[in-house]
């Protein structure tokens, strides 16, 4: 199976939020994203963390939904 690193961006003014991340790091970022909107210094907002958790979630099903169609049929032998 191919390894795929994902890239999520938001620019926001002056600011740029890049985050890097694989399949089995997904869970891990989901948590920074709430992380960044609690922190007070940063422009990074509780909407921001939705908008972005609802593409990794997205990109994560869609990432399952062709792992699956790109599976062979089982055959019974």
């Amino acid at each position: 199976m191919q390894r795929s690193m994902n890239v999520l961006a938001l620019v926001k003014d002056s600011e740029r939020y890049v985050f890097l991340y694989d399949e089995d790091s997904a869970a891990t970022l989901l948590q920074t994203l709430g992380k960044y909107a609690a922190d007070k210094e940063l422009s990074f907002t509780w909407y921001d963390a939705a908008v972005l958790s609802q593409k990794v979630r997205k990109l994560r099903q869609e990432a399952e939904s062709e792992e699956r169609n790109n599976r062979l049929p089982e055959t019974a032998w």
